[in-house]
């Protein structure tokens, strides 16, 4: 038992000072598969509809240019795009080239909104 124990103190020092890229790798995937694994377990089957949000936008569509409506129609095509666009140019203030900054503030602060149900 005593061997057993000073083995696996053995690998984890190991690990800790000299770390395998495959393995933190694999590590990672398995972490990820198991983590939404968990996730499809206890889900509460409430969601964001992206609809919503585009039927929140359409009244304010008159500011709004072609190619900006066909954009945040592109964005609220579904819920994984609409978190994809909220964390990559809300959250962290980055400008879309294809909104004009005032547009990008207002499709923000709708999908804000809805924050809490991704």
């Amino acid at each position: 038992m005593k061997n057993l124990l000073i083995l696996i103190v053995a690998i984890a020092i190991f690990l800790h000072f000299y770390p395998q890229p495959e393995l933190e790798n694999w590590f990672k995937e398995q972490k990820t598969n198991a983590l939404s694994s968990f996730s499809d377990a206890t889900d509460t089957k409430i969601r964001l509809n992206p609809q919503k949000i585009y039927n929140d936008l359409k009244p304010n569509f008159e500011q709004f240019n072609a190619e900006e409506q066909k954009f945040v129609r592109e964005i609220t095509s579904s819920r994984e795009a609409v978190k994809v666009f909220f964390k990559d140019n809300c959250q962290e203030k980055r400008p879309v080239p294809k909104l004009h900054q005032k547009n990008q503030l207002l499709v923000c602060k709708k999908i804000s909104n809805y924050q809490a149900l991704f």
